[in-house]
């Protein structure tokens, strides 16, 4: 424990002067009751001595002093606390099979809305940064409280190219990590921390995607496996159906349909791995269960702080308590 004021605690003299008080008191009471009366007569006069009780309530003014002085001096003392910064990272999948109209009105359209009512449900203390994934991974806002900063980057999403899953997993752990010392990952990098990189801050990935992993450097089981050593859940959503289809983009305009059906198993699989949940249509109850499981898994910081107030409170009781007692068995006060 530390003060914030230490040369208060000179005061803290008062205390055994106050007591080397009271004991000179008490040895004077009872001479004056010797020197004044006849000590054979005071049983008959006050059969049941107050014994301890006598004491009782300037042992209370004692520590209540005690308590206060210590208050005076603003004392500080580092105490656990939940840690409030947790980043939850949303894996957008952009790839052209996501222009489907399976899922009204296209599948695309379909994540957008269930990220931004994501979004609008999560507590104002997860910060959320948001990573779209085609051919190639990249962040389009770094951790932050900021929800329109989310929905406006939800809302510039445009389905091209093939599917990176395993490069989009990898890139969003970096988000989180970096997360925690005020970094943010950026452009569609994704470098691969050493063995040294310390654990990450409390986060957790939510990934919407439809597709086969068909680009990138990472298979998403390897990416998954990295996750759970790592101790971040990645929750999946499957969009569209198995019998969705788009137009060929190899063969435009000639009517040409390529079948897309979502990759369920390897979502699936991904949130088993990590510790996560699988979801086909989610609700808003399943979208809850997201920053729900996070939440619980919040962990502890070492903070320092004032506790004056828990001293300055048990002083009161105390006096409180030392004036009641004197009440109660000697109707005095104090």
């Amino acid at each position: 424990m530390s003060f914030a004021t230490p040369t208060v605690l000179w005061g803290l003299s008062l205390v055994p002067l106050a007591l080397i008080l009271y004991v000179a008191a008490q040895r004077r009471r009872r001479q004056d009751a010797a020197r004044f009366s006849n000590p054979a007569l005071l049983p008959n006069l006050a059969p049941q001595a107050p014994g301890w009780r006598r004491h009782a309530p300037a042992a209370l003014y004692l520590l209540a002093l005690t308590a206060l002085m210590i208050a005076l001096a603003r004392p500080q003392a580092m105490i656990t606390v939940p840690q409030e910064q947790a980043t939850i990272v949303l894996v957008m999948d952009t790839s052209v099979s996501m222009i489907a109209t399976d899922v009204q009105p296209n599948r695309l359209a379909a994540a957008r809305t269930a990220g931004q009512r994501f979004l609008d449900s999560l507590p104002t203390r997860f910060r959320v940064a948001v990573v779209s994934f085609s051919s190639v991974a990249q962040t389009l806002t770094g951790p932050t409280t900021d929800r329109q900063t989310g929905r406006e980057a939800l809302g510039s999403l445009r389905a091209e190219g093939s599917t990176a899953m395993g490069d989009a997993l990898e890139h969003a752990l970096e988000v989180v990590r970096s997360s925690g010392d005020g970094g943010e990952a950026a452009g569609s990098a994704t470098p691969s921390p050493s063995p040294s990189t310390p654990a990450p801050p409390p986060g957790a990935i939510l990934l919407l995607s439809d597709g086969t992993n068909t680009a990138g450097r990472t298979q998403p089981l390897d990416a998954a496996e990295r996750a759970r050593q790592l101790g971040v859940p990645v929750y999946t959503i499957a969009l569209g159906t198995a019998g969705g289809t788009i137009e060929s983009p190899e063969a435009p305009g000639s009517g040409q349909r390529l079948a897309v059906p979502p990759d369920e198993t390897t979502l699936r699989q991904i949130a088993e791995i990590t510790g996560g949940r699988f979801f086909t249509a989610p609700t808003a109850a399943d979208l809850r269960a997201v920053y729900d499981s996070l939440g619980s898994r919040l962990g502890t910081v070492e903070s320092l702080q004032e506790v004056t107030a828990a001293f300055t409170a048990a002083g009161t009781a105390l006096l409180v308590a030392g004036g009641a007692l004197a009440l109660r068995w000697f109707n005095r006060f104090p």
